[in-house]
């Protein structure tokens, strides 16, 4: 069965970094160890790992991901703290 994972991390500068990949510890060996300098992750290391839903269809994480990255700081720490019910209250929100 194929894995796809959609992953949020905290970076040193307190901003979030969202990604998908079909092998979480790979790419936590990357953002960790700052194998691409060009990345988001490369300067504000070291990143920690606070957000991984799994996907069995390439698609569906490709689509959750670009959703997430479209969201406010608010939007990711209701996912994060695993408060999803608040989702609907936060995209009435301008706040």
């Amino acid at each position: 069965m194929n894995q796809y994972f959609v992953y949020i991390l905290l970076c040193s500068d307190k901003s979030y970094y969202t990604g998908v990949t079909n092998d979480m510890e790979r790419r936590m060996y990357e953002h960790e160890n700052g194998l691409n300098p060009e990345s988001y992750t490369h300067k504000k290391r070291p990143v920690t790992l606070v957000f991984c839903e799994r996907f069995t269809e390439v698609n569906q994480a490709i689509a959750f991901e670009k959703q997430v990255k479209g969201w406010n700081r608010k939007k990711k720490e209701a996912i994060i703290n695993g408060n999803w019910e608040l989702l609907p209250e936060l995209s009435r929100r301008r706040t």
